[in-house]
């Protein structure tokens, strides 16, 4: 871009949407190297400096040659008007962390995203949350306690937050979004969702509540990504809830990330023999709560917090929808921490297959029962 077109842009962008264009450009180069970006954003009076400084001073604050001379061409304003342009017709959101909708939770962190891309409302950030994370390939047991826990707290009001991967964090999504509201927070840019399967949650979660990163619209799912991810997931959160997780696994670094940022730690308790239960068993044993139920996880709540949701715990149980003789003795033999195979209850009920699927399919729509690949079954209450 010749000098006279950047100058003639510059002077397009005024006040607020300056500032973004500015903080985009500074995104698109430094999303993924916190440190030399909160430098470089700390040494300069105004973020139009940095644009302007020579190269030598941006590496001597630690940057990367190659980046410096990214962030000082030219060049970068074209790139971060696109993204403007992209956010704008997508109807998407940013927020940067002087924005008055930048949710106070995750602006009082030690290292708070400077913008945030965002699909969805973001109102829904500035609600109290937890989050609730945990393994990718979780037992039946995890599932159950999972969607469960998720249902109960966003049925509650609470906003349910995770980081929208395969496992406890998809199914806590799919349970907040059956009675509320929830919050993804990715590892890759908004327009690159991953995992790809999960393209119509992320729908789903932006038409109930938002789907958040720090990254580039387009940037891909890194590695090193997750772990940057997860301080915005424990920032959110008043709590963090881990529902099964191995001894080395991304669910205990969200949980020390919330430790640092001063939030409660909390795990459900699993099988002995599991090895997905090590990692949650290690964490009660150094001082996580222990949680059974919605209750558990409300009660660490400040004074207000806790009455305010406690206040909206129902006195009466959950009714049992009217169940036939049939579906009684199919739903006793259903297990809401194992799987049971349809060949079992055919030959348990000495029936046909259409007759026990005709039976289970009636289950399924009372909200009884869910089916998961493989012709297997399971007890949702």
């Amino acid at each position: 871009m010749r000098r006279g077109k950047r100058h003639s842009q510059e002077k397009l962008f005024r006040g607020d949407t300056e500032n973004l264009l500015f903080r985009v450009a500074l995104n698109l180069v430094l999303s993924d190297s916190l440190g030399p970006a909160q430098k470089i954003i700390n040494r300069f009076a105004s973020l139009k400096d940095i644009f302007h400084a020579a190269p030598q001073e941006l590496t001597a604050l630690g940057l990367e040659e190659e980046r410096a001379r990214a962030l000082t061409s030219p060049a970068i304003f074209d790139q971060a008007g696109r993204v403007l342009d992209w956010v704008a017709k997508k109807g998407y959101f940013l927020l940067t962390c002087d924005d008055p909708n930048y949710p106070e939770t995750l602006r009082e962190i030690f290292d708070p995203p400077y913008l945030l891309y965002g699909a969805g409302n973001p109102e829904v950030l500035k609600e109290p949350s937890v989050a609730v994370v945990g393994a990718r390939r979780p037992t039946p047991y995890g599932r159950a306690v999972a969607e469960r826990l998720a249902k109960d707290l966003a049925a509650r009001g609470l906003v349910v937050v995770s980081g929208m991967a395969v496992g406890i964090d998809s199914i806590a999504h799919w349970g907040a979004l059956a009675e509320g509201r929830t919050i993804a927070v990715l590892g890759s840019g908004v327009d690159n969702i991953y995992p790809r399967e999960n393209k119509s949650l992320f729908r789903k979660i932006a038409d109930r509540g938002a789907v958040i990163s720090e990254f580039p619209p387009a940037m891909p799912p890194l590695a090193f990504h997750f772990p940057l991810r997860n301080r915005i997931i424990s920032g959110l959160s008043l709590a963090v809830v881990v529902v099964e997780a191995a001894e080395r696994s991304g669910s205990l670094i969200t949980a020390g990330l919330a430790l640092e940022q001063d939030r409660e730690v909390m795990a459900v308790p699993g099988n002995v023999t599991s090895g997905l239960s090590r990692g949650c068993h290690w964490l009660i044993k150094s001082g996580a709560k222990l949680v059974e139920t919605w209750e558990d996880v409300v009660e660490e709540f400040s004074l207000p917090l806790r009455e305010r949701f406690l206040a909206r715990k129902t006195e009466e149980k959950e009714k049992m929808p009217e169940l036939s003789s049939g579906e009684k003795m199919i739903f006793d033999r259903l297990k809401t921490d194992e799987l049971t195979h349809i060949d079992e209850l055919a030959e348990a009920a000495s029936a046909s297959i259409s007759e026990i699927l005709a039976i289970l399919l009636d289950l399924e729509l009372k909200g009884l029962v869910h089916q998961v690949p493989g012709k297997y079954f399971q007890r949702s209450l």
